[in-house]
């Protein structure tokens, strides 16, 4: 993926994301692991909503505290998205999925929370 890049007068060099870090960084499935911490940071927001401690929220969903606690810093490579679904509805949050014809490029495909 190409960045927009600005150098300064200083001469330092500013790049524009596009919006997906993990497309900057040229991971792979960059636009599922995108999806991915959006979930991550909604389960987050709602443990801070409910004002759980980590132990309680991980009792609550049915994990340790431990992967609880990888999990939100970002260790979620091996947590599916019907994981992370399944925990936002333990956390009281419903799931709604849509799937629309996209006028688009097709390689243009991507995947959007909206919370």
């Amino acid at each position: 993926m190409k960045l927009n890049k600005k150098t300064t007068r200083a001469g330092t060099v500013i790049e524009t994301g596009s919006g997906n870090v993990f497309a900057d960084l040229d991971l792979p499935d960059a636009p599922n692991l995108q999806f991915k911490s959006q979930l991550i940071y909604e389960i987050t927001r709602c443990i801070e909503d409910r004002q759980l401690s980590q132990t309680e929220a991980a009792k609550l969903i049915g994990m340790d505290q431990p992967t609880l606690s990888k999990m939100l810093r970002g260790q979620f490579l091996n947590c599916s998205t019907d994981r992370l679904f399944s925990i936002l509805n333990r956390l009281g949050r419903d799931i709604e999925v849509r799937v629309f014809k996209r006028e688009a490029d097709p390689e243009d495909a991507r995947v959007v929370l909206v919370a």
